[in-house]
């Protein structure tokens, strides 16, 4: 689901995206309820900062780096941060991730990638760039984020149903192992429209399984804390 008004009120925070190609969504706003934190979070391709801000109101303590190659994205995510409580706790950067450089240095690194794999790219720049994996491909994700990521940190995503094997395939190659698995419906009898994935350098345990339906009452205690 996307939000195509200009604004999208949160509990403690205005998310404006006049600017940005990818609007508020329920993709972000689930990814942003769901990962795990830390002290060091990462997002990349912020967008509109929305899941910068998400992580940054569940994580009190953590210092938030967040991504975005896309200038116009940048400024509107810089705003909206500035206008939050968040302000001291997130940095917006303007920065290539497949050649950010920080070694190490992230206990959480989420991210709702770029999607379209092999489709029309749109004639609309900024879009393409915020939803064609010809931007971020999911190997180079993959490969930037185990090495971005502390050795107990934690990677998450949020991709469509039928992009998941290619995504593991990619996170198997670079080194990780599959962490926590949480599939998303849109009503209890259909299949899984997107699943939640998170990734570990290490697993002390069993990959943990789980399943969500967008209206549930699973669902709105995960976003009880954001949505008004």
């Amino acid at each position: 689901m996307i939000m195509s008004n200009n604004y999208f009120q949160f509990k403690r925070f205005v998310v404006r995206q006049e600017n940005c190609a990818m609007k508020v969504g329920t993709d972000g706003c689930l990814l942003g309820a769901w990962a795990h934190g830390g002290k060091r979070v990462l997002d990349v391709g912020t967008g509109t900062g929305l899941i910068a801000m998400m992580m940054a109101q569940r994580f009190p303590q953590a210092e938030v780096t967040a991504l975005d190659v896309d200038e116009r994205a940048v400024m509107q995510a810089r705003q909206n941060v500035a206008d939050s409580p968040f302000s001291q706790q997130i940095t917006i950067q303007q920065a290539d991730f497949t050649i950010f450089h920080n070694e190490g240095q992230y206990d959480a690194i989420v991210c709702n990638p770029p999607f379209f794999i092999q489709s029309l790219l749109s004639p609309d720049e900024q879009r393409s760039l915020a939803r064609h994996a010809t931007s971020l491909t999911y190997e180079t994700l993959m490969s930037q984020s185990f090495r971005l990521l502390a050795d107990d940190g934690e990677l998450s995503v949020i991709i469509p149903f039928d992009c998941r094997s290619r995504m593991e395939s990619a996170a198997v190659l670079s080194g990780f192992l599959l962490s926590r698995v949480c599939a998303v419906r849109t009503t209890q009898r259909k299949p899984p429209r997107r699943f939640l994935l998170a990734f570990r350098k290490r697993l002390t345990g069993e990959c943990e399984n789980s399943e969500i339906v967008i209206g549930s009452t699973a669902f709105h205690q995960l976003v009880a804390d954001f949505y008004l």
